[in-house]
């Protein structure tokens, strides 16, 4: 491994990390790909594909004006939500970056959980709490439901989907970010609904150019959800029933 590939490639996001920053990402690393010996957490192995396609990509939203100007002015009061986390991209570096944001992160397995667990304990992370189960389940508990002030997630699935696992996390005034790739017109076209149905409106889409390990630019869209007005209880519906009838 290089730390000072991985610096460089944070620093042409304007992200200048610090030893103890550096010694993290490579002991998540290290910890990603034993792990994924034995059960599948990511199928990008190779360590400047990581740092790319995980770590950067990960923290690029905070790279855009938007988040300069709206999101992070007071980072150690904010309590963000990483749902349907995974391997725990993009909460963990994400974290990783702004020690100080209160993290929960979200995940149905609980193989994952106990990965994430480890890779807490190893990186001495303080603030953070994981719990295993759906979003629709936890989004109708009153410990979690509108408490958080950013809901993350790279999680696959349509918009109009993710925004009713999502949206019932968030406090009226807070934002969803999902993290989105390739042409989404359509499916943005199709949310349009769904997102005014649970009382929110989408504030901005940015567009962020990255360059991979073999100089191949992809691009990475976020979509900024913003909520308006409180959340009625009939949302999120019952597990399963968003996947199968989006809004």
């Amino acid at each position: 491994m290089c730390s000072n590939y991985l610096y460089q490639q944070f620093k042409k996001i304007n992200i200048e990390l610090s030893e103890k920053q550096l010694e993290r990402f490579n002991d998540y690393y290290k910890m990603l790909i034993d792990k994924n010996k034995v059960m599948n957490l990511t199928a990008i192995t190779e360590y400047k594909d990581v740092v790319i396609k995980h770590f950067v990509d990960s923290v690029l939203i905070l790279n855009t004006s938007y988040m300069n100007t709206k999101s992070f002015d007071n980072v150690s009061s904010l309590n963000v939500i990483d749902v349907g986390t995974g391997a725990g991209f993009p909460g963990i570096p994400l974290k990783i970056i702004y020690p100080d944001i209160h993290l929960t992160l979200l995940d149905s397995l609980n193989k994952r959980i106990n990965f994430l667990n480890e890779v807490i304990e190893r990186l001495e992370l303080e603030n953070i709490s994981c719990i295993h189960g759906r979003a629709e389940d936890y989004g109708i508990d009153r410990q979690y439901r509108e408490k958080y002030d950013i809901c993350v997630s790279r999680a696959v699935a349509n918009l109009s989907t993710l925004s009713e696992y999502c949206v019932p996390f968030i406090k009226v005034g807070g934002i969803f970010i999902s993290y989105k790739s390739s042409d989404i017109s359509e499916e943005l076209e199709n949310a349009k609904s769904a997102v005014k149905k649970l009382n929110c409106r989408i504030k901005d889409i940015v567009d962020v150019d990255l360059i991979d390990s073999e100089n191949i630019k992809y691009e990475r869209k976020f979509v900024i959800i913003g909520k308006e007005k409180k959340l009625g209880m009939q949302y999120p519906r019952k597990a399963g029933i968003p996947s199968k009838n989006p809004l």
